[in-house]
């Protein structure tokens, strides 16, 4: 019997995860029979195909737990009522990124805000002026962590008024006295590079759109002005990375989202397999999954 380890994605067998995973397995000291298995969904499947994945990651006793992508908030929305235990942080975003299975319980994590607090210790950047364009998931779970650490302005953008609502109403029901923030509806190009211009020296500017990835371009114009000393954080790693490129020649500071990346990998399988993972487990993993970047380690 092998120890199946799901990943819940939209194109899972395209993931770097399933050349990096048997290294990291080898050097976490893992089973050596655990494996990575990918269940591809389309973004928006049937709410029936969510609760068929999570009732079979639930009854195949060679499965352990899962990592969930894109579909973190349509699969928890589908099964709520297949899942034992949620963790605080799952109620509150209404979303699971991690499942385990233990003693026939279904539990449930959201562990974007772990890897966003990671993340951002990682990217040691100034955080009192923040433009995030986007505000899925992942923007989501970085707000909560800028609140935390006294942001002063939070811009949040999106071109989709609900997922502005959505957001509006996840900050409603969090404290952050410290930190004003707005909430703006985009199309293209041109109100991001205003929003861009209006930034003070130092900001930090994150790109959670998507695009330079699954679609082409940046929510940004080539001629978009930076502010002095600003640092780019691109959540992507792979992909065209036009914010990128529009960052490095402007002079500002960039870093896309590889690290990002393995802090969200390495938050779920330390719950999965009830192995913690440490600063120095860390950097031994990422070294580990140097060679499966994308246009290599710098």
């Amino acid at each position: 019997m092998s120890r199946r380890f799901v990943f819940v994605g939209v194109t899972t067998g395209a993931s770097a995860i399933n050349a990096i995973f048997p290294r990291w397995r080898d050097a976490l000291g893992l089973p050596g029979d655990a494996e990575i298995i990918g269940l591809d969904l389309p973004p928006g499947a049937p709410a029936e195909d969510y609760r068929r994945a999570v009732a079979w990651i639930r009854d195949d006793p060679e499965v352990l737990g899962a990592l969930v992508t894109t579909h973190k908030l349509d699969l928890l929305r589908a099964a709520r009522d297949v899942f034992d235990e949620l963790d605080p942080l799952a109620e509150l975003l209404e979303e699971v990124s991690c499942i385990a299975v233990r003693d026939g319980r279904v539990l449930g994590w959201a562990r974007d805000p772990v890897t966003a607090a990671l993340a951002l210790d990682d990217l040691d950047a100034p955080v009192a002026d923040v433009l995030c364009m986007g505000a899925g998931g992942a923007a989501a779970a970085i707000s909560l962590v800028l609140f935390e650490r006294g942001t002063r302005r939070l811009i949040v953008t999106d071109r989709d008024p609900d997922r502005l609502a959505h957001a509006r109403a996840l900050h409603a029901q969090v404290p952050h006295p410290d930190t004003g923030v707005e909430y703006v509806l985009v199309g293209d190009g041109e109100p991001h590079d205003r929003l861009l211009a209006g930034l003070p020296a130092g900001a930090l500017v994150i790109n959670a759109t998507g695009l330079g990835k699954d679609r082409p371009g940046s929510p940004l114009g080539d001629a978009a002005p930076w502010p002095a000393g600003a640092v780019a954080w691109e959540l992507n790693y792979r992909g065209e990375l036009d914010f990128l490129r529009q960052a490095r020649a402007a002079g500002a500071r960039t870093e896309d989202g590889w690290r990002y990346f393995i802090f969200g990998w390495t938050a779920v399988i330390e719950l999965v397999f009830q192995r913690p993972i440490g600063a120095q487990d860390f950097e031994r993993l990422a070294e580990a999954a140097a060679f499966a970047r994308p246009g290599g380690t710098t």
